[in-house]
């Protein structure tokens, strides 16, 4: 029997890694003889780097950066010289885990670093550049991330703006002249697991800004600076960001390195499952088992999961569900094509227990859906 275990991480309590450890003891436990597959994947959020390391057997190239208040930082991405291509994660220099609560408020914070990243990517000589979008402090729509490739944002006085998100709104000019010249030619793949628009009820701000520190008010400002300046590249680069899925991902990152980079915003599951070769190795298996920490709607757009059952559907593969805590009853999850669902932390009467015991009941887990097939 061929069984392929292909999960999301468990968010504060396992990687996508332990995961597929933990079920591959329950079940061969059970079925000693099956052939198990581990195939972890991501989503383009934050811990993506390590997935893909897995399959592309990367350098992890550490370098000093500026964190999302302009502070040094030491932040690390991965570069294949085989295949000139570099993955990186803009959490890894502009992402909300590196500030305090009381420092968090993406008013003031930029995503110079991951700009500063891509700059030291292109030097090493990448030609192609994946960028995980996922777990920002930002809301800038990536004037720090482009100011570190030499892209200026000027004033109605013509002087420099500093790249933060509350100043999206004084930007008058975009000046192209000094950009590193490094970025012609590259292939740039925005990856991500979100499809909002740039501004508007939907976009980065109003879903997003208040998750980041922004206060009410402050959510309405950076919406009118998003709206402002998405103006100003329409007029001056001929791009209208509003019209482009995933714009708003990562405070409007994921449209400015539309803008700036020339990049292509794309599914983040789709892109993990190419470099992971998932659909070939899916291929004659008998089950499928992914996962994630939590069950709900969300995960049927554009995550692990729903990346999962789209490659299962199309060679008719059985997949099982084994998540922390799930929102969904049975018809809704039977509705969606899995097959089989449990939820490991079901019985657990504190989240901190659910975290310190999601290894050994993903095991028992998976000792039960083994003595069921």
């Amino acid at each position: 029997m061929k069984i392929v275990i292909a999960p999301d991480k468990f968010k504060n309590s396992l990687t996508g890694f332990e995961f597929c450890d933990a079920v591959a003891e329950g079940i061969s436990s059970v079925i000693p003889d099956a052939e198990l597959i581990k195939c972890p994947l991501a989503d383009g959020g934050d811990g993506t780097m390590e997935v893909v390391n897995y399959y592309l057997k990367g350098e992890k190239i550490t370098v000093s950066v500026n964190d999302p208040l302009f502070r040094p930082v030491k932040a690390a991405y991965l570069f294949s010289t085989g295949t000139q291509t570099a993955f990186i994660e803009m959490a890894a220099a502009s992402g909300l885990h590196l500030l305090s609560e009381r420092e968090r408020n993406c008013m003031h914070t930029t995503s110079f670093g991951t700009g500063e990243l891509i700059k030291n990517a292109l030097e090493k000589g990448a030609k192609k550049i994946i960028l995980g979008v996922g777990g920002s402090a930002t809301n800038d729509l990536g004037i720090g991330m482009a100011a570190a490739l030499g892209y200026r944002f000027l004033d109605k006085k013509g002087d420099d703006v500093k790249s933060v998100g509350e100043n999206l709104q004084q930007i008058q000019k975009i000046k192209t002249d000094q950009v590193n010249p490094l970025l012609k030619g590259v292939d740039v793949q925005i990856a991500s697991d979100v499809t909002n628009p740039l501004y508007g009820k939907n976009g980065a701000a109003w879903i997003y800004a208040s998750q980041k520190g922004a206060s009410g008010e402050e959510v309405i400002l950076l919406d009118k600076g998003l709206r402002h300046f998405s103006g100003n590249i329409q007029k001056q680069l001929g791009i209208d960001l509003q019209r482009i899925p995933g714009a708003g991902a990562a405070g409007g990152l994921g449209g400015g390195a539309v803008v700036f980079l020339n990049g292509k915003v794309s599914s983040g599951i789709e892109i993990i499952k190419k470099i992971a070769g998932f659909d070939e190795k899916i291929r004659n298996a008998d089950r499928i088992i992914t996962g994630e920490g939590k069950l709900d709607a969300q995960t049927f757009s554009g995550k692990v999961i729903s990346g999962v059952l789209e490659s299962a559907k199309e060679q008719q593969i059985p997949v099982a569900v084994f998540c922390g805590k799930t929102d969904l009853d049975p018809k809704e999850i039977k509705r969606m094509g899995i097959d089989y669902a449990v939820a490991i932390s079901e019985k657990e009467t504190t989240l901190e227990d659910a975290y310190r015991n999601a290894y050994p009941n993903l095991i028992v887990a998976a000792k039960t859906f083994a003595e069921k097939i």
